[in-house]
């Protein structure tokens, strides 16, 4: 445990709002301290958008913390309306359930549940939550908050004027009960969250100090947004998952080795557990040469092996080395299926000629033979890198990618890929 923890959280960016800061760091430095993070789950797998609270759960576990990642699976059928511009829409109990059993497995990859001396704990609000009836719930949370109180929340008053229906409006009071129960069943003090979480968490607070009569502690990070006013955690409007059957290792290490020159530095802070000294080497090493880009390949580097293991890294740099030089023998069919995912394809049947102009037209890549018999000629076709000029070429068994996959490419940059 080091004395300067909350300090270097700080000089990361890590913190946006923290209560008592004073009583909160003494608190961390005396003594072994349980805290938790909720995840809602809202799909099967998590996505970047929650990287930063997991690892800042890591970070508190590598401090001899104990981190609790609390699954809501009893929140999920609910929904949090915070800073969110309407309803969420309700899924069946037993989608909330298998979602909330994903990202118990994929939590367990960045926190460690069998650590010998602080053990991170996993807990889901559904064991207490899907079992309260409501007059429990009136008598025992909501006598304890007066609405002033609710409605005085900031995520609640941006929706009173467009509506919220008291079933996402008594969600604080939800997220504040767990609390009080991971006080009770394991000790908890303190709740981590994004920044648009302040209302929750404080309720969180309120509920434990009348019904416990103890000191609570609330700590919130920011919501990350990017230099050039896109939302973070999206490429080309699609989230990056960190499953990586949703986003392939491949894509996800290209979504961070593409942040702009803005972020990347910062992202580093967040992202990694590279010291703030080495940061700053890199930093240095970024400025006086941006072109290289040190800072984005550190940081694609670090959260890809972070996330995906140091294999799944090394084959995202084979495969991108592979479509910047041309050379696409050298990959393998599960790099192919990666690195050209959203390429047109073609599945070529027995009934196919492999005549390579016949096939260029028959797969929609060349609009007509003319077309296709002036590109061959011209040297605008390449078969997995190789520039074939033969009109008379038959693509056979030695051109295809571990029996499966014939890479087309027209001009520069115009990949097609061709299945068997």
């Amino acid at each position: 445990m080091t004395t300067n923890f909350l300090s270097e959280l700080k000089d990361r960016g890590l913190v946006y709002q923290m209560t008592d800061e004073q009583a909160l760091e003494e608190l961390l430095n005396e003594e072994s301290v349980k805290l938790y993070i909720g995840f809602d789950p809202t799909a099967d797998s998590l996505h970047i958008g929650h990287l930063l609270p997991v690892l800042t759960l890591k970070r508190f576990q590598e401090q001899g913390h104990v981190p609790v990642a609390l699954v809501g699976g009893g929140t999920g059928m609910i929904g949090d309306p915070s800073f969110k511009d309407a309803e969420r829409s309700l899924n069946s109990t037993e989608i909330v359930e298998s979602w909330a059993n994903s990202l118990k497995n994929q939590l367990s990859r960045f926190i460690d549940f069998d650590d010998k001396t602080n053990p991170a704990i996993l807990a889901n609000n559904a064991d207490w939550l899907t079992s309260m009836t409501l007059i429990d719930f009136l008598r025992d949370v909501g006598k304890n908050f007066t609405i002033n109180y609710m409605m005085s929340k900031e995520s609640v008053k941006r929706r009173i004027e467009t509506g919220i229906s008291y079933t996402e409006f008594a969600y604080q009071l939800l997220q504040a009960y767990d609390f009080l129960k991971l006080y009770e069943t394991e000790g908890v003090k303190l709740q981590l969250g994004g920044s648009d979480q302040w209302g929750n968490i404080t309720s969180g607070i309120e509920l434990l100090r009348r019904e416990k009569e103890v000191q609570g502690y609330g700590l919130t990070m920011p919501l990350i947004k990017k230099a050039d006013g896109t939302k973070f955690g999206k490429t080309e409007g699609n989230a990056v998952w960190l499953d990586a059957d949703k986003t392939s290792p491949y894509e996800f290490y290209q979504f961070w080795l593409n942040t702009d020159d803005r972020d990347a530095v910062q992202f580093l802070k967040y992202f990694t557990f590279l010291s703030l000294d080495e940061i700053a080497e890199i930093e240095k090493e970024f400025n006086e040469a941006p072109h290289e880009r040190a800072a984005q390949k550190a940081l694609a580097k670090e959260v890809t092996t972070l996330v995906h293991g140091e294999k799944s890294y090394e084959q995202a740099v084979k495969i991108s080395k592979a479509l910047f030089s041309g050379d696409i023998k050298e990959l393998t069919a599960e790099e192919i299926k990666q690195g050209f995912k959203d390429v047109p394809s073609y599945e070529v049947s027995a009934n196919d000629d492999l005549n390579l102009v016949e096939l260029l037209v028959n797969s929609g890549i060349e609009s007509s033979k003319r077309q296709a018999r002036e590109d061959v000629q011209n040297g605008a076709i390449y078969i997995n890198g190789d520039r074939i000029q033969d009109l008379d070429y038959v693509l056979s068994d030695k051109d295809k990618i571990e029996n499966s996959f014939i890479v087309v490419r027209r001009g520069k940059k115009k990949y097609f890929l061709l299945t068997f």
